[in-house]
C-alpha cells in the first residue's frame, strides 16, 4: 500500500470549530459538557453530527444499540469498510473532546478527502458508539460490547440508570433505536482517535501516542446490606454498619491495588447510600470497585484478593455483601501493522510520538474483538479527563488528527 505524501493535512481550523459547536450541546456547570448517553443532550448532538455527515455526503445507517454508521463510499463495492471513530456522550461533568475528537476528527478525515479529491478503495464509516461512558448505564462501551458479541442485546436494554429507567426504553425514547441488527457489519480495520487522558505525552512533550495496547478491567458493583439505625441512640458495638464495612473495603482497594505495582489501578468512583440521611445508619451501600492493569494475571489476583477481603470484613461485622460483575474486558493487544502504520505516519509528518498503553478503556478495546483495530493518542492538559476542565490545545487535535487521516488513508488505500 502506497503511504499518504506528507503534504496531505486535514483543516484543523474546522475541526476545532465543530469541536466548540458541538461543545455548546449539553453544557457542564463549569465549561465542560453533561450530554449523558440517551439524554435530550445526546439525542440533539446526534441530530447535529447526522446533518454535518449528510453534508459531507454520507450516507447514515443506525443499528439497534442507536450506534451511528456513516458510510463514504469506496471505489471497490467488495472491499470491507474501515471504521474510524469514538463516541459522543460524556460523563456528568465531562469535558469536551474525551471522545467527542475522535468522532470529530474522523468526520474531518471525510471532509478533508472531499476537499483533495481523493478517493480510496475501500470505504470510510465513521462511528459514534452509544454509551462508551457507562456512567449512566453500566457497562461502560455498551453498544460496541453488544457489537463484539460480548454483551447481550437485551441484557443491555434491561439495564438501568439510578433512577430506575431502563436503557431499551430510554433508546426508544429519544428516538435513535435503529432497525440495523447490532454486529452485522464486517470491518477490514478499526481507528479510534482519543485524547490520552493521562499526563505521560504533555509531560515527555510528545506530539502523539502510539497506542499499543489497552488496560483490561473488571468494574464490582457492591451491594451492602446492614441495619438502618438512629446514630446518636445506637451503641456502637450494636450496629450493623453497612457504611463501615464500604469505608473497609474501600482501603482494601487501595491496599490491593498498591501490592500490584507497577502498571495497576483501583478506586471506587460512585456510591449510593439508602436512606442517605444525616443521622440513620445506612441499610443498603451500593458502591462499584474499578480495577485495571495491561497484565492478564495481575487483573485476575485483583479481583479475587478483593472480594476475599469483602467478604472477611462483612462477615466480621454482621453485613451481607453481594457482588455482580458490571463491566469487563480483558486487556488488548492492538494489531501490530496498524500501529506500524500510526508510527509511521507520525514519522511522516514530523511529530514526535511515543508508545504507551490506555489506562482507559475505549470502543477499540471491543472493535478489537472483531478486526484489526489501534488508537492514535494526542496530549491533554495535566493529564486531566472526566473533568470539566478538561483541555487541549488545537495544534494538538490537529495533529492526531493528521496522524488519524494518513492512518486510515493507508489502510483505505488511495485511488488513483
Amino acid at each position: 500500500m502506497a503511504a499518504p505524501s506528507d503534504n496531505l493535512k486535514i483543516d484543523g481550523g474546522r475541526l476545532w470549530d465543530a469541536l466548540m459547536e458541538m461543545a455548546k450541546i449539553g453544557p457542564g456547570v463549569a465549561g465542560g459538557n453533561n450530554r449523558q448517553t440517551l439524554t435530550d443532550a445526546d439525542a440533539e448532538g446526534r441530530a447535529l453530527f447526522r446533518g454535518w455527515c449528510e453534508d459531507a455526503g454520507m450516507t447514515l445507517g443506525v443499528d439497534a444499540m442507536g450506534t451511528m454508521f456513516a458510510t463514504r463510499p469506496g471505489e471497490d463495492p467488495d472491499a470491507l469498510p474501515v471504521y474510524v471513530g469514538s463516541h459522543l456522550d460524556t460523563q456528568p461533568t465531562g469535558g469536551k473532546y474525551d471522545g467527542v475528537l475522535g468522532v470529530l476528527g474522523a468526520l474531518e478525515a471525510v471532509r478533508s478527502m472531499n476537499d483533495l479529491g481523493i478517493r480510496t478503495k475501500h470505504p470510510i464509516v465513521v462511528t459514534n458508539w452509544t454509551n462508551e461512558e457507562g456512567a449512566r448505564f453500566a457497562p461502560a462501551m455498551m453498544a460496541s460490547g453488544v457489537f463484539a458479541g460480548a454483551i447481550d442485546l437485551e441484557h443491555a436494554y434491561g439495564r438501568t440508570d439510578l433512577d430506575g429507567k431502563r436503557f431499551g426504553d430510554e433508546l426508544e425514547r429519544i428516538g435513535w433505536k435503529g432497525d440495523e441488527p447490532v454486529g452485522a457489519r464486517e470491518m477490514h480495520a478499526y481507528f479510534e482517535l482519543h485524547i490520552e487522558q493521562g499526563p505521560i505525552l504533555e509531560a515527555e512533550e510528545k506530539d502523539i501516542g502510539v497506542v499499543t495496547h489497552c488496560q483490561g478491567l473488571w468494574w464490582l458493583e457492591f451491594t451492602l446490606t446492614g441495619k438502618e439505625a438512629h446514630t446518636g441512640s445506637t451503641p456502637m458495638e450494636m450496629r450493623v454498619n453497612a457504611g463501615l464495612a464500604m469505608a473497609r473495603i474501600l482501603e482494601a482497594v487501595q491496599t490491593v491495588a498498591m501490592s500490584e505495582q507497577p502498571a495497576a489501578v483501583g478506586g471506587v468512583g460512585q456510591m449510593k447510600f439508602s436512606p442517605n440521611s444525616r443521622n440513620v445508619l445506612p441499610g443498603t451501600v451500593i458502591f462499584t470497585v474499578d480495577i485495571r492493569t495491561s497484565d492478564q494475571a495481575k487483573l485476575d489476583r485483583m479481583r479475587a484478593a478483593i472480594e476475599a477481603e469483602a467478604s472477611k470484613i462483612c462477615a466480621a461485622l454482621g453485613v451481607t455483601c453481594a457482588v455482580e460483575a458490571v463491566g469487563h474486558f480483558d486487556p488488548v493487544t492492538f494489531a501490530p501493522e496498524l500501529v506500524e502504520r500510526v508510527r509511521r505516519a507520525a514519522d511522516r509528518l514530523g511529530y514526535t510520538h511515543r508508545n504507551i498503553v490506555s489506562g482507559a478503556g475505549h470502543d477499540a478495546c471491543w472493535a478489537a474483538k472483531v478486526a484489526p483495530a489501534t488508537m492514535v493518542m494526542c496530549p491533554c492538559v495535566d493529564g486531566l479527563s472526566h473533568n470539566e476542565a478538561e483541555e487541549i490545545t488545537p495544534e494538538w487535535a490537529e495533529k492526531g488528527a493528521n496522524v488519524l487521516f494518513h492512518a486510515v488513508l493507508e489502510t483505505a488505500e488511495i485511488v488513483g
